[in-house]
């Protein structure tokens, strides 16, 4: 079954459209939605079990709106920009939440805010906004991982009877979400490089 690019349609280019009321643009602020609630819930209620479902609501998201942006024809400049926004802000966020929570070591989080970091200076330094690359494969499958594994991870604090079985799968999917994570960023900070330079060559020429 295909999941990367699912939906798209052969022989149709996908054209990013200058709509804002979208439902995958409303099914990403769902996204952003997910995020207070999660912390709440796991950092004031202690209710992990009601977390994992608001992950995989959020997870499900992120797929079905990429689905119905290439299926239907709703995809957007838009929702380009926050998709991938809303997806870094879930994992950080979520991340953040489960250090607090003593469920993960603190480097989990600066393993993922490091390579964003320095990808959101190099971006700020050449274009002072969004870079407006297309996400590539990797990134996509980082995001899956990082996505699949983080409510194994909360799922192995409830007294299910498989809660080791569970950890080590969750850590498993983890450390390769990270893997992907680090290379996405590499190849990302590679990209804002050569279109960086291209732009000042650009405006070097035309000034």
């Amino acid at each position: 079954m295909k999941f990367i690019g699912a939906g798209a349609r052969p022989g149709r280019p996908q054209v990013d459209h200058d709509l804002v009321f979208t439902i995958p643009n409303l099914l990403t602020v769902v996204r952003f939605m997910g995020v207070p609630l999660f912390m709440w819930l796991v950092l004031a209620q202690k209710e992990y079990g009601a977390g994992v479902i608001v992950l995989a609501v959020m997870a499900g998201t992120d797929w079905i709106d990429g689905y119905i942006a290439r299926r239907f024809d709703q995809a957007s400049k838009l929702g380009r920009v926050l998709d991938p926004i809303a997806d870094r802000l879930a994992l950080l966020a979520v991340a953040f939440t489960l250090v607090i929570a003593g469920v993960v070591h603190w480097l989990y989080l600066a393993a993922l805010v490091v390579p964003d970091a320095v990808l959101l200076a190099l971006t700020l330094s050449f274009f002072h906004g969004h870079p407006d690359l297309p996400v590539s494969v990797v990134g996509k499958v980082r995001t899956g991982l990082l996505l699949l594994g983080t409510p194994l991870l909360v799922l192995s604090r409830l007294d299910t009877g498989v809660s080791d079985q569970l950890l080590i799968a969750a850590w498993v999917v983890l450390g390769l979400g990270l893997i992907g994570h680090w290379i996405a960023a590499y190849n990302y900070f590679w990209a804002i490089l050569r279109k960086g330079r291209e732009l000042k060559q650009h405006d070097g020429g035309n000034g």
